[in-house]
């Protein structure tokens, strides 16, 4: 048993030995073949950080203010009959395009045709009598005149009575008027071009001048105009730039993406609201595609003005700290310096700086987060930042624009904000 135990104590121990001498064996074959060397310590060398620059430039910069508002009809009209009758014809198609003046609808004109007979026929009955009067105060006159064969109290009797008959001729000439008008109003016309709605009332009906609900509604898309509201502290700003100037305005879709028209601003409203401290604007638009609709909700820009020459950045290169706005510049020798900025006012992704920066540096415009005053980084310039249509310069141009903008163009996007020209207060 004793001899046992011993032959598998020695086996165990030849088994733990080949084990060693294999794992001996693989740690030479791999410090061998790696070429280990005595690892030295590391000099402490500044690291570089990867940003995204942008130049400084100087361009045409507009400055838009934007409101919420909603489309209205140039003129909307309920056309209404102005007289009782059937209603025998209809004259348009829903949807249709009509011109001022163009026929609608046709009431049963024979009642009014006989009114205007039987007026006509009293008319020439009383017209025959005041000839008669008339003669008659003739010849009592000449009577009068020559022969003294009457008195003068009947030649004065003669004459009111003449004059009595005219009155009635006067009065019969108005009732034929009157009945020539009624029949007129049988006639229905357009009283404004524009669309039509949906008819309100079928043929064969009986209409009326005291009916609460019109036949049809006619709103006149071309043009059309825009209500909006802009804070009652911009409203002076906008009133000043009126007196200059004709001041543009563009409509948006609801999403604010898509410009559907171009107009101008019409005019102010004479008092604020007091529950929002807004005050209400109109613009007019002439809608030659038919974009805008009546109740339609739009996003309206006012071109305030348009600066020149302005030195704007990326808006994502301003920093937001303690002691207020800073940009990230970048110097000659690849570091980064720390300056103050004063914000003018931020149009998309456009901030225009008042000071701090000039159209010769360059700004980080991303990575500011790994970086602190006097940091070493490898700039990539950033991809061409474009200012709203029409500027006459990018954002990577240096050089001072030499068109004025004709139009808001695409912000990228951003928020969409404006402020006067000091405060530094954006618009809603």
């Amino acid at each position: 048993m004793s001899d046992c135990l011993l032959k598998a104590e020695q086996e165990f121990r030849r088994k733990i030995f080949a084990a060693g001498l294999a794992l001996l064996f693989a740690g030479f074959t791999a410090c061998s073949g790696s070429k280990c060397l005595p690892a030295f310590p590391r000099a402490n060398v500044p690291q570089t950080v990867q940003v995204a620059v942008a130049p400084v430039g100087q361009q045409y910069l507009p400055i838009y203010l934007s409101g919420l508002g909603s489309v209205t009809a140039f003129y909307t009209v309920g056309v209404k009959s102005r007289i009782d009758g059937q209603l025998t014809e209809i004259k348009f198609r829903e949807g249709e395009f009509v011109n001022k003046g163009d026929l609608l609808a046709v009431i049963d004109p024979r009642p009014y045709q006989v009114q205007l007979e039987q007026a006509q026929a009293t008319l020439f009955k009383d017209q025959a009598s005041l000839r008669d009067a008339q003669l008659n105060y003739q010849r009592y006159k000449s009577l009068l005149t020559d022969s003294g064969a009457v008195s003068q109290q009947q030649v004065d009797t003669q004459k009111t009575t003449a004059d009595q008959l005219e009155g009635t001729v006067r009065n019969d000439q108005a009732l034929v008027n009157n009945a020539k008008l009624n029949l007129s109003y049988c006639h229905i016309t357009a009283p404004e071009s524009g669309r039509i709605g949906l008819r309100q009332v079928d043929p064969g009906n009986m209409v009326h001048a005291s009916d609460a609900n019109p036949i049809l509604v006619i709103t006149q898309l071309q043009p059309i105009t825009a209500l909006f509201t802009l804070p009652e502290d911009q409203l002076q700003t906008v009133s000043r730039q009126m007196r200059k100037s004709t001041l543009p305005v563009e409509a948006y879709s609801r999403d604010d993406q898509t410009k559907l028209a171009t107009g101008k601003l019409l005019t102010i409203d004479n008092q604020i609201d007091q529950t929002t401290g807004t005050g209400r604007l109109k613009a007019v638009f002439d809608n030659k595609d038919n974009q805008l609709w009546p109740n339609q909700f739009v996003n309206v820009h006012l071109l305030l003005e348009t600066r020149k020459n302005a030195t704007v950045i990326p808006s994502a290169a301003v920093q937001h700290g303690p002691q207020g706005n800073y940009v990230y510049v970048v110097k000659p020798d690849k570091t980064v310096e720390v300056r103050e900025v004063n914000i003018a006012t931020t149009e998309g992704n456009v901030a225009q700086i008042a000071g701090g920066v000039s159209p010769s540096d360059t700004v980080v415009t991303d990575g500011q987060d790994k970086l602190q005053n006097g940091s070493r980084v490898e700039p990539h310039q950033q991809v061409a930042t474009q200012p709203p249509a029409g500027t006459g310069a990018s954002l990577n141009s240096s050089a001072p624009a030499t068109a004025p903008p004709q139009g808001r163009g695409n912000h990228g996007g951003g928020p969409r904000t404006s402020g006067t020209s000091n405060s530094g207060i954006p618009s809603r």
